[in-house]
């Protein structure tokens, strides 16, 4: 069985102590018919989410977990749709509303603290319980993006929505790329209305079930929100509740909806304290990948917001000089999302690191590419897929590298399909080429390749010369000098790219 050969057993997944193997009683470490489908860009979700959201009765829940949450975000752009209302408003038809949004950092630090706090602020007026969670590493965040709503007595309504989205500005864009009509502030080179470019997944049948135990898992948690005494001060001044309802029974998972097998990989760092769920912490994206990789022959594409560290860098060298006819294409951000010194070296520093060694280990194998929106404004790639062979999909909110492998709290899933594969790829090469036709596998690197030559070609050609039709570019790698890269890796290693293994495992390097 396909699933079978790509997915982590419970054994591999390394963590003993969480339900949501045990929960399996055909001793899985996944589950069997589920129906996934891609939600690409924040306008596809928002829109779904809402008329969901919209449908929820008096006794069902709603469960959601948010990296930054802006209250005031419109998921359909229409006045009533922003995310607040929505939720308040099911809160108040009777719907139980839960929530769990990382309590960030300062605004200042182009964080979300006051947005987070003001949209639990909303749900909580309306008789919901949301809570800020900072049950984190020092300096970690918690980074899950997900909702699940399930429906007491309609059960065909389950359903679970998991990927890289945040509910929040900047978000809603589509294929156009014309950005959000709310927009965050990005670096300069974004302009006033950022072009966003994302993926979530809609999940129905029986991985709902294991979807909402992710969320029991951490709201069960009897530990503190937050250790710092400061906060606890802050939290009665602004009288936000501590204690945690507890949630109802859980309900017995949805019935089979489709062929789609899913597996849920998590990253938790090892904390002081620990998670009761997850003692020494979890690991299982970064196992999950060296895994997939260590089966990949033909071709490995990924679009993510990162590509950092050594510990990244060997898992892929290792594929790649493992299968000699193996190539590697990557989609990520032109530049970084702000501009400042602190920001934008060390977030090159490493991605550049990282290239070097893989062009040199595998030459002629290995491509990255930055996406343009049809003005020449760069897209800012959020998205965190990666597809293998197509067998084998992860999307989640992981991206490639150490911190969201070892550090902050994620949650993607696997669906190890070839149908599914080759259609997500598909999809999302249909939008960076500018085409309808379908990509076969063995064309996808040379058709990349092919693309964003004539689209550079067509930047140095005369004005009023006809534009290509795709979106990609090659992506550059600004020289920084020696000065700069001696500041500025040690800065991305210890704030940016933190590990956050036990010691043994750091000394052992493995996951």
């Amino acid at each position: 069985m396909l699933a079978a050969e790509w997915y982590l057993t419970a054994h591999e997944r390394g963590n003993p102590s969480t339900r949501l193997d045990r929960r399996h009683r055909d001793g899985r470490a996944w589950t069997e018919g589920n129906f996934v489908t891609p939600l690409v860009h924040g306008k596809a979700y928002f829109s779904a989410l809402a008329e969901r959201v919209s449908q929820m009765e008096r006794g069902d829940l709603l469960l959601f977990v948010d990296w930054r949450g802006d209250p005031d975000e419109r998921l359909t752009g229409e006045p009533g749709s922003e995310v607040a209302s929505l939720f308040a408003d099911a809160a108040r038809r009777g719907v139980d509303v839960r929530g769990l949004v990382w309590r960030s950092h300062w605004d200042k630090l182009a964080f979300s603290a006051d947005e987070n706090r003001h949209l639990g602020e909303d749900v909580n007026a309306a008789g919901g319980e949301c809570v800020l969670d900072m049950r984190v590493r020092l300096g970690g965040s918690h980074h899950q993006k997900f909702v699940v709503l399930r429906h007491p007595g309609r059960p065909a309504l389950d359903i679970a929505f998991l990927g890289g989205i945040d509910l929040c500005h900047s978000r809603r864009d589509d294929s156009s790329h014309a950005g959000d009509p709310q927009p965050q502030t990005m670096a300069k080179v974004y302009g006033p209305r950022p072009p966003w470019h994302d993926v979530q997944l809609a999940i129905t049948g029986p991985a709902v079930g294991d979807v909402e135990t992710v969320f029991r898992e951490r709201w069960d948690d009897p530990q503190a929100l937050s250790r710092s005494p400061i906060r606890w001060a802050l939290d009665a001044a602004h009288g936000d509740r501590q204690p945690r309802r507890p949630l109802p029974a859980q309900l017995p998972d949805p019935a089979p909806t489709g062929p789609h097998p899913v597996q849920l990989l998590r990253t938790y760092g090892h904390r002081l304290g620990g998670y009761p769920f997850a003692p020494r912490g979890e690991r299982s994206v970064a196992r999950a990948y060296a895994k997939a990789f260590g089966r990949a022959r033909h071709l490995i594409y990924l679009e993510d917001q990162y590509l950092w560290s050594a510990e990244v860098c060997a898992q892929l060298v290792a594929a790649l000089r493992r299968a000699p006819e193996l190539r590697l294409v990557a989609v990520l951000p032109h530049q970084p999302d702000q501009d400042g010194a602190l920001s934008y070296a060390p977030n090159l520093v490493s991605r550049a690191r990282l290239l070097d060694e893989l062009h040199a280990a595998a030459p002629g194998r290995v491509a990255a590419y930055g996406a343009e929106n049809p003005d020449g404004t760069p897209v800012y790639v959020h998205a965190k897929v990666c597809v293998v062979d197509d067998q084998w999909v992860t999307v989640g909110s992981d991206n490639f590298n150490r911190r969201s492998w070892t550090h902050d709290s994620e949650l993607s899933a696997a669906v190890a399909h070839p149908e599914f594969a080759r259609d997500l790829r598909q999809e999302l090469a249909r939008e960076h080429l500018g085409t309808d036709a379908d990509l076969p596998l063995e064309d996808h690197f040379d058709a990349y390749a092919a693309s964003a030559r004539a689209l550079a070609c067509w930047h140095r050609a005369p004005a009023g010369s006809p534009r290509p039709p795709g979106r990609l570019r090659p992506l550059a790698n600004p020289e920084q000098s020696r000065l700069t890269r001696l500041w500025a890796d040690p800065f991305y290693r210890l704030v940016y790219d933190p590990d956050g293994r036990p010691l043994d495992l750091r000394l052992r390097r493995t996951f």
